[in-house]
């Protein structure tokens, strides 16, 4: 389901769950590596990747519609991967292999950096499409991380937008082929793996506070 091997200074962290939906076990599986990186000596960054055609789904939506009850501890756990990797102190980057959809598109946002296949996938926030809102964290990562004009059209039109769309509208820093999406993101990694890594934290939170503050704040509006 997720794997974290080292290569170099860079962790990878893969994972590999068909559509990598944010199941209860893969959220906490996810944590788990992201506590492991954190706590890791030296230099250090960080890479995030899927596997096919697949970064990510998001949301998993099968498991809520069994779940309602836990509809608001689900979506907390949801937000503390994305303020976990916004206060990584590391340097992050995500390879995005595929399709980055909804609360994957959204966990990409919360990487430093993000380099996107460019023959296939999307990278879409769907929700109006579902009939559904974002939450007050969601709406602060993306706004934090897309300018407004852009973050107003992938939210109201839920847009998918192809890599080299992407990369125009800000959304990914750099586009490439599959087989060099990885590779390039590690490159990438590893060029920032030097940086100290409590600066890079304290830059982080210092930048992006209201939008740690709301995903670490109850996941519901009361």
């Amino acid at each position: 389901m997720i794997e974290l091997k080292r290569e170099g200074d860079v962790f990878v962290l893969r994972m590999d769950a068909d559509e990598n939906r944010f199941h209860p076990d893969f959220l906490a599986a996810v944590e788990q590596a992201l506590v492991e990186v954190e706590e890791a000596e030296g230099p250090k960054a960080l890479v995030t990747t899927g596997t096919g055609k697949f970064y990510s789904n998001g949301l998993d939506l099968d498991w809520l519609g069994a779940h309602q009850d836990l509809f608001a501890e689900y979506l907390e756990s949801v937000h503390a991967v994305y303020a976990r990797i916004l206060e990584l102190p590391a340097p992050t980057v995500a390879a995005i292999n595929g399709h980055a959809f909804a609360g994957g598109a959204m966990l990409t946002l919360a990487h430093d950096f993000s380099v996107m296949r460019t023959d296939r996938g999307y990278f879409c926030l769907p929700e109006v499409d579902l009939g559904m809102s974002f939450t007050h964290g969601m709406s602060s990562l993306i706004q934090a991380r897309l300018t407004a004009p852009v973050a107003h059209e992938a939210m109201i039109t839920g847009r998918r937008y192809a890599a080299e769309q992407a990369r125009e509208a800000g959304i990914v820093h750099a586009t490439a082929a599959e087989a060099d999406v990885l590779p390039a993101a590690i490159g990438l990694a590893a060029s920032l793996a030097g940086k100290d890594g409590r600066t890079v934290k304290a830059i982080r939170e210092g930048m992006y506070r209201p939008a740690i503050a709301a995903l670490r704040g109850p996941a519901l509006a009361k």
